[in-house]
């Protein structure tokens, strides 16, 4: 199949919606697909093959974060563009609702159209506002997906319609097998040797609903409790203010390495003896859970509805109360202190992510865009937006 997949996010800043698509898109055409991406850049030259660049994107307040979206004539232009040159079967655009390219894509396009909607955001003013305005475009939806079942209920709330389910991928291969991180080879001193338990966080550091700060704030007592701990950081952010906040007696026991590669990621929940998800909220899904479990490593995750989910209520990975930092403390010096339980936890996560294989996600999504492009004719430019 020509498959066109729209992308709202700036391709080149690291997000979940980007790394959605960036793998959906090469696991299709891994399995034989024409594919083609359109997606916001700040540096087109960073775009893999299969990329278009649609335009510099702007950084604005979104769901509790900052996305950098775009709209515009230019951007238009080029969303128009590539949708007449490529005369896709179907159409796939992701966060349909936000000011960006798919969005441009559902104004421009009409025929086989499907539409992935990631946010969940149960209070959200901007859609409740915008959701006349939005209307027309989102009725040429032939399908909609959400990726979580919080997605889902947004979509109910504030669009009055819903979705199919069919979860985020994970790269189950690019994380099984990773080797630690140099000075994390040793293992803790809990299996009978020197060594340190680690824990492992993996977000944006200076976004507050990562949870960064309950983490830090449980450091204390859970020090206290697993007097050789220490805590593995990776993400953008500024490393400097993390560090100011810190007692000064325990900045020694933290790494904070910045930015890393997709590669070094897979390293980073390989170093960890537990990893750590303590968000707040206003998670739609939870796919750095699965790629810790992919990694092998036990998941100890804040009680949030999205992660409980993925964690099969607490089967597949260890639960604490959210913005707990006591709880948090405890919860991981319980788990750092059992061999056995870390190794029972991360036996049940690989199971559970072996369903949430790329290749078994993509061909369920698959199956959705066969089900609305059969008997249908290419994707076309709609009326309103043939010229130009």
């Amino acid at each position: 199949m020509r498959i066109g997949l729209a992308c709202p996010y700036t391709w080149d800043v690291p997000g979940g919606v980007q790394a959605h698509v960036r793998d959906l898109a090469e696991v299709l055409i891994a399995a034989g697909h024409e594919v083609s991406v359109i997606t916001p850049a700040d540096d087109s030259d960073a775009l893999p093959p299969y990329a278009v660049d649609a335009g510099r994107a702007l950084p604005v307040p979104y769901n509790g974060s900052v996305a950098r979206l775009l709209m515009g004539p230019v951007s238009a232009a080029r969303v128009r563009r590539w949708l007449r040159e490529h005369g896709f079967d179907v159409l796939h655009v992701h966060e349909p609702t936000a000011p960006s390219v798919g969005l441009l894509a559902c104004m421009l396009a009409d025929g086989p159209i499907v539409g992935t909607f990631h946010t969940a955001n149960p209070r959200s003013k901007i859609l409740t506002a915008a959701q006349g305005a939005l209307q027309p475009s989102l009725e040429k939806l032939r399908a909609r997906i959400a990726v979580s079942e919080a997605a889902r209920r947004t979509i109910v709330e504030h669009l009055g319609t819903s979705a199919v389910l069919i979860p985020n991928g994970v790269s189950v291969a690019a994380f099984a097998g990773a080797r630690p991180l140099p000075g994390y080879e040793v293992p803790p001193a809990a299996k009978g040797g020197p060594g340190r338990h680690t824990v492992c966080f993996l977000g944006r550091i200076d976004e507050p609903r990562k949870g960064l700060d309950v983490l830090l704030a449980a450091l204390p007592d859970l020090a206290r409790r697993v007097p050789d701990v220490r805590v593995l950081v990776a993400g953008p952010g500024d490393a400097a203010a993390v560090r100011s906040r810190l007692d000064p007696r325990l900045r020694g026991r933290v790494e904070l390495l910045g930015l890393v590669s997709e590669e070094d990621k897979a390293r980073v929940f390989a170093s960890g003896d537990v990893y750590c998800a303590p968000n707040t909220g206003q998670e739609s899904f939870g796919i750095v859970l699965l790629e810790a479990m992919a990694a092998g490593t036990p998941v100890m995750a804040s009680d949030i509805d999205a992660f409980r989910r993925v964690l099969d209520d607490g089967r597949a990975g260890r639960l604490f109360e959210a913005g707990e930092p006591a709880r948090l403390a405890a919860g991981l010096a319980d788990l750092l202190l059992d061999e056995a339980a870390r190794a029972e936890l991360a036996a049940s996560g690989k199971a559970l992510v072996a369903s949430y294989d790329w290749p078994v996600i993509a061909e369920e999504i698959v199956d959705i865009y066969r089900l609305v492009s059969a008997g249908a004719g290419p994707v076309s430019l709609a009326s309103s937006g043939a010229d130009g």
